[in-house]
């Protein structure tokens, strides 16, 4: 049992002498011939001292300048200028036909007869109750003027005429609804009714289309509302015409805003031509302009350009490190750039970063736009973020575009408007 104890006794001094003499061993001081024996050691230039910080090896990239344009793109449907089913207000047999299916027609034309057989007879009938009517009041004048009779009798000849003059235009009003006609120019469709059809009051008879020039409508995010603007300008693209621009100009914005979509209903209107007016100037068809070659109902694709900005100072998406609502970026710099110096730096470091707040325009194909924050010629890091946690890290470069040299001392010249 003595010499159980005895044996632990001697483990666990052990053991403490041990753990001592590594505590000592890591915390001497380091002597001068020592650390020139670990640099001659290491792989080159800048090795890490013992204490020293280790280089982060990075991605980055230069800023540039490059035309970048705030737009939003959407989705949309063409529409008639003016548009209506027409559907008659009484039953009745179509007696006549006034167009043919797809033609042009002008307003009031008559378009679809009913048979007005007896609204017809209703007039007559109505016009010769006015005739007496009118015969009695004027007998009943005179013969009041002369004394012969009193004067509640050339009243009530006089209420008698105004009721047969309401008859008779009631019997005008039912005759009208029998023809059925154009309430302004456009062009009709493919009509639903032939000669000698009983239609029903209501029923679809044909529609009728003014597509002398066309609407289109789309919605954008409601983030754009401070930007849309009465006679914008708005670029479209149509399936049905691949490779052809069209032009149009926004011509209302609804000033409700749709609850369950967040967005904004848009309304530009645009010629209905294919003409030089929306080809940039090509003439087509021997130089005359294909008229109406759009349909109600064409799919388009809206473009909407709010701002060409022609020299944007831009950096990839990847360099930006949101963090508590706020934009940055680390910039790579001289340690010399450094407003408090860095301590622990390896020997002849080169580059260490720098955390940039920023602020973002707009975003386009992998670039996104810096307002403030950021000058030409610098660069930032675009992988490798997670491992500078604090500003002054040295830096070892992974990739870059262009040599670090050139980024940390010639400026990017700007683009040429």
């Amino acid at each position: 049992m003595a010499k159980k104890i005895i044996y632990t006794v001697v483990a666990v001094v052990g053991l403490a002498a041990a753990s001592g003499a590594a505590w000592w061993y890591q915390s001497r001081p380091v002597k001068a011939t020592e650390v020139s024996g670990l640099q001659a050691e290491g792989s080159g230039k800048g090795a890490p001292a013992p204490g020293a910080i280790r280089p982060a090896g990075v991605e980055v990239a230069r800023t540039e300048r490059v035309s970048i344009q705030d737009d939003a793109e959407s989705v949309g449907t063409l529409r008639s200028r003016q548009s209506v089913m027409l559907r008659p207000e009484v039953a009745g047999r179509v007696k006549a036909l006034g167009f043919n299916d797809g033609a042009r027609v002008r307003k009031n034309q008559l378009l679809v007869q009913l048979d007005d057989t007896l609204q017809r007879a209703e007039v007559s009938q109505a016009q010769a109750q006015v005739s007496i009517a009118q015969a009695n009041f004027k007998r009943n004048q005179e013969l009041v003027a002369q004394n012969f009779v009193a004067q509640r009798v050339l009243e009530e000849s006089s209420a008698n005429l105004q009721v047969a003059q309401a008859q008779l235009a009631l019997a005008v009003a039912r005759l009208s609804r029998m023809a059925i006609l154009a309430p302004f120019d456009g062009t009709v469709g493919l009509r639903n009714v032939n000669l000698g059809d009983y239609v029903k009051d209501g029923a679809d008879l044909v529609n009728l289309e003014d597509i002398r020039s066309m609407y289109v409508d789309f919605r954008l995010p409601e983030r754009y509302q401070g930007k849309l603007k009465a006679q914008q300008e708005v670029a479209l693209s149509l399936d049905a015409y691949p490779g052809r621009a069209f032009k149009a100009r926004i011509e209302a914005i609804d000033p409700l805003i749709d609850a369950n979509g967040r967005s904004v209903s848009v309304r530009a209107v645009l010629p209905n031509t294919l003409g030089e007016s929306v080809l940039g100037g090509k003439r087509l068809q021997g130089g005359v302009a294909v008229m109406e070659p759009l349909r109600p109902g064409m799919f388009a694709r809206v473009k909407t350009v709010f701002s060409v900005n022609d020299a944007a100072l831009v950096v990839p998406e990847e360099a930006i490190v949101p963090q508590g609502g706020r934009q940055f970026v680390i910039k790579v710099v001289t340690p010399a750039e450094l407003l408090a110096p860095a301590a622990n730096l390896p020997s002849g470091t080169e580059f260490v970063s720098l955390r940039q707040e920023v602020q973002l325009g707009s975003r386009r194909s992998g670039k996104v736009e810096i307002t403030q924050g950021l000058v030409d010629g610098q660069t930032v890091v675009v992988a490798g973020q997670q491992r500078l946690q604090r500003d002054g890290t040295p830096l070892r470069i992974v990739a870059l575009g262009r040599p670090p040299q050139d980024a940390a001392s010639t400026p990017v010249p700007a683009a040429s408007r």
